[in-house]
């Protein structure tokens, strides 16, 4: 991508792939201000999940970092009314861990094993910007507990339909 900075990850941040530096300064023309989280994202996160009880399913562990001027800048928004969009499902497991955990989003590091499926009680993560994922999957369910459940099969179908590209270097979607 045009702002991947760190390495430590087994998968590029591919929702991140639809922006340019051009689309990113056109965003920012229009009032848009960006920053920039960190989770080195493992293999677990793209492991399908077998039980039969989806509780059961165990995330593995992932470092994330949140520095301090992207904390400054989420919680301004927040209090100013704005939404966060989150870029990724990445970006979405390390925000709202850190709010689980700090109440608010604060400037720090640690490892999440957090498991985003409906129902979840948002934090801090208004909308987000994801590419189409595969069945069975921790990120389908990331999706449908932000986009619901119904509308997540009602685009999936869509998006069969119209030939959209899956996976990691396919389409994406922007969930409002």
């Amino acid at each position: 991508t045009v702002y991947a900075e760190h390495s430590g990850s087994v998968a590029a941040p591919t929702a991140g792939l639809h922006f340019t530096a051009e689309l990113l300064g056109q965003l920012e023309a229009r009032g848009v201000r960006h920053t920039m989280v960190t989770l080195h994202v493992g293999i677990g996160t793209f492991k399908p999940v077998k039980s039969e009880n989806v509780e059961d399913h165990v995330m593995a562990s992932e470092r994330y970092v949140v520095g301090e001027e992207a904390a400054l800048l989420i919680e301004q928004t927040k209090a100013a009314g704005g939404r966060v969009v989150a870029v990724g499902s990445t970006s979405v497991r390390s925000l709202e861990t850190v709010a689980l955990e700090h109440k608010s989003v604060v400037s720090c590091s640690g490892r999440t094993e957090l498991f985003i499926r409906p129902p979840f009680e948002w934090q801090t993560v208004d909308a987000m910007l994801t590419n189409f994922h595969l069945p069975k999957s921790t990120l389908i369910m990331m999706v449908s507990a932000l986009a619901g459940t119904e509308l997540t099969r009602r685009a999936y179908r869509e998006a069969i339909v119209h030939s959209y590209r899956f996976y990691s270097y396919g389409d994406c979607m922007l969930i409002l």
